[in-house]
């Protein structure tokens, strides 16, 4: 709960506080990477430090959940903790880190805002940092616990039983643990870490969706080899995997994480996906054919063109599977291989998207926006709409 006095700081300052983040936040990871250059190896991601997707996400979550304090003082912003919990979780984040953090982000406001930074500013900004982070680590505690590890302590060794190319650009992982005991608990939906050594030495961390039925000792990821766009380099992790990683290969995952995850209740699901976010989306769907649902479901799904559309022959033998299940697929570049596809970008217009329905979307944040705001003109409450974000989430404050 925010105290009385540092609600009303927070409600002058925001606005400045807010505006300066960028610059805040810039100089936070500046000096914090230059201090503990060992947070590099294994904890951050190097290409969403040098995007500034971190950087903006970071801005986007204090300004989001301080926000939510402003409308209610007793309140905790529930979707993006879970979301950042998660996250944190499936890199291995510990307590301590909290307080590293801590320094250098304080030193960062204090640097950037200068003498607007009172005591009392000091003092307010401080009690929204520790509300926030307290409330990320008991969650987080809480997550280690249910995946019955120790905080921080998320790898086990898994072998690659068998590598298989779904186009040419995407490649599934079918994996069982090396160390001979029983898979970790997961969900359908839900996504390990992958770690990886690069060529410098330094590890760098991904995450994928698992997208085979997780009830199996055998879990599968599938990934989509990065290419840089607009001066930016190839993904670091999807290209080393899909170039050197074959049958009989150890690879570092971490226990599942992901609070987007298969429901259990009986109302009909909508699975919406664009490009490689079919990957979720076909968890969920080999989850519900091994436990014989009978749920209503409609599969939706967007791509370049039928060659591009990872595990689409699986997922069209899912749906045929299932006793009340249609898929519906669009493609920019129609082709032969699915003949009653539609063309062009996704678009709700006809079909039957039931008012109670469960969403599930995966893929590009402006496709996700428009499927949801879709799926909202049709009745369905924003409380049913869930959504996954590959990489920092720069959509929930404002999606919220």
């Amino acid at each position: 709960m925010l105290s009385e006095e540092s609600a009303a700081v927070l409600r002058a300052t925001l606005p400045a506080v807010a505006g300066a983040l960028d610059e805040i936040t810039t100089r936070f990871y500046d000096a914090m990477f230059r201090d503990r250059p060992e947070l590099l190896d294994g904890l951050f991601n190097r290409g969403n430090q040098a995007s500034g997707a971190q950087r903006r996400a970071l801005a986007g979550s204090i300004a989001g959940f301080a926000q939510a304090l402003l409308d209610d003082p007793e309140s905790r912003p529930d979707a993006l903790l879970a979301r950042i919990a998660h996250k944190h979780v499936a890199v291995g984040i510990t307590d301590d880190q909290y307080t590293i953090v801590h320094k250098y982000l304080f030193g960062a406001i204090a640097e950037v805002l200068g003498d607007a930074v009172t005591p009392e500013v000091a003092a307010a900004w401080d009690e929204v940092y520790w509300l926030m982070a307290g409330a990320l680590i008991a969650l987080e505690a809480r997550l280690y616990h249910d995946a019955g590890v120790e905080p921080g302590d998320i790898w086990r060794p898994w072998t690659v039983v068998e590598r298989h190319e779904e186009t040419d650009d995407v490649v599934s992982f079918l994996v069982r643990p090396a160390d001979g005991r029983p898979a970790p608990p997961a969900r359908a939906g839900q996504y390990v870490s992958v770690r990886l050594r690069m060529d410098d030495g330094v590890h760098q961390l991904r995450q994928y969706s698992l997208s085979s039925d997780p009830g199996d000792e055998l879990r599968r990821i599938t990934v989509k080899r990065v290419a840089g766009e607009d001066g930016a380099p190839d993904g670091e992790v999807s290209n080393l995997l899909f170039e050197r990683i074959g049958t009989g290969d150890e690879l570092d995952l971490s226990v599942p994480a992901g609070d987007v995850a298969l429901d259990e209740d009986r109302t009909p699901l909508v699975l919406a996906s664009a490009g490689i976010g079919c990957t979720p989306m076909l968890g969920m769907l080999a989850r519900l054919v091994a436990t014989g649902s009978t749920r209503r479901v409609l599969v939706l799904h967007a791509d370049a063109s039928p060659a591009e559309h990872a595990l689409r022959t699986e997922t069209r033998e899912a749906v045929n599977a299932l006793p009340d299940a249609e898929a519906v697929f669009w493609y920019e570049r129609p082709g032969p291989e699915e003949p009653g596809a539609r063309e062009g970008l996704m678009d709700l217009e006809g079909l039957d998207v039931p008012a109670d329905a469960t969403v599930y979307l995966c893929g590009p944040l402006p496709f996700m926006r428009a499927v949801r705001g879709a799926v909202l003109g049709r009745g369905v409450p924003a409380r049913s709409v869930h959504y996954e974000v590959f990489g920092p989430d720069l959509w929930l404050p404002e999606a919220a």
